[in-house]
């Protein structure tokens, strides 16, 4: 209470890039290269900050930006993103007295391995399109929230898609079809069952590849088997098969100008 006044205050740092390489023989795997933006908020119990000229509370911003290139440079094993947003927010919150929550954002430039004479480069690599991101928040009890996404993925099939029996009255002009070309770009967020620190396993890597497997299920979903397809009544039945599949929520909108249909679908625990 300040003169009266509630008041609830975070801040931070925004787009603080950092690049990471882990540097492995071609044996185990070749070099891994992550390319994250980050941006790091604290709730932090300064009050006298904003009431009077008492900054000792406040931790800047620019430390804030140092920390997140520290800490990159001591991961000497390779980590995924989400648990990179993990290792800060617990150490913003473990660190100063003051911090009661860290909220930590990253979304990942996607650097993927190229392919020469069909063999994986060993430290080659070609830039991606979607982009694999997060949202972890870190309270000084331990207990945390992570949810991860993907953003950008565009997918295209030429046929077994088709719009009939909508709405139809003196502003409809779309005829019913069976036919057509259907074009989407994806967003899908998911959350993971982790309710705090203490839970999250320890084997390296595993957010990546349920990332994958998350792009796996919708691309899957979206296509059907390779000789023959799967046919999409609309782009809402779709968008409910791709999401019951893993997510709590699932944005598909089409390219400019475009309709958007969005749909929360929800378990009370998720596999992933």
């Amino acid at each position: 209470m300040a003169d009266r006044l509630e008041l609830q205050g975070r801040h931070g740092k925004s787009r603080v890039r950092v690049s990471r390489v882990w540097r492995r023989p071609a044996a185990a795997g070749g070099h891994v290269i992550v390319e994250w933006n980050v941006a790091v908020s604290v709730v932090s119990d300064c009050l006298p900050s904003y009431t009077s000229d008492d900054n000792s509370a406040i931790v800047a911003t620019d430390s804030i930006k140092n920390t997140v290139y520290v800490k990159a440079k001591e991961c000497t094993e390779i980590v995924s993103m989400e648990e990179f947003a993990v290792i800060l927010g617990r150490h913003f919150t473990s660190l100063y007295p003051q911090v009661s929550e860290a909220t930590v954002t990253i979304a990942e430039r996607p650097w993927e391995r190229v392919v020469v004479d069909g063999k994986p480069h060993s430290h080659g690599f070609k830039l991606g399109v979607e982009k694999h991101v997060t949202e972890v928040i870190v309270k000084k009890s331990g207990n945390l929230l992570i949810n991860s996404g993907i953003q950008g993925y565009s997918l295209l099939k030429t046929t077994q898609s088709g719009f009939e029996k909508f709405v139809r009255d003196r502003y409809t002009l779309l005829p019913d079809t069976r036919e057509r070309i259907v074009a989407t770009e994806v967003t899908a967020w998911w959350r993971y069952p982790f309710e705090h620190v203490s839970q999250i396993p320890s084997k390296s890597f595993c957010f990546t590849q349920r990332y994958q497997d998350v792009k796996k299920v919708l691309a899957d979903t979206f296509f059907g088997p390779p000789d023959v397809g799967v046919y999409s009544p609309s782009v809402q039945n779709t968008l409910y098969l791709m999401a019951k599949e893993f997510a709590d929520d699932v944005y598909l909108p089409t390219d400019e100008p475009h309709g958007t249909i969005e749909a929360t679908v929800s378990r009370p625990k998720s596999k992933l």
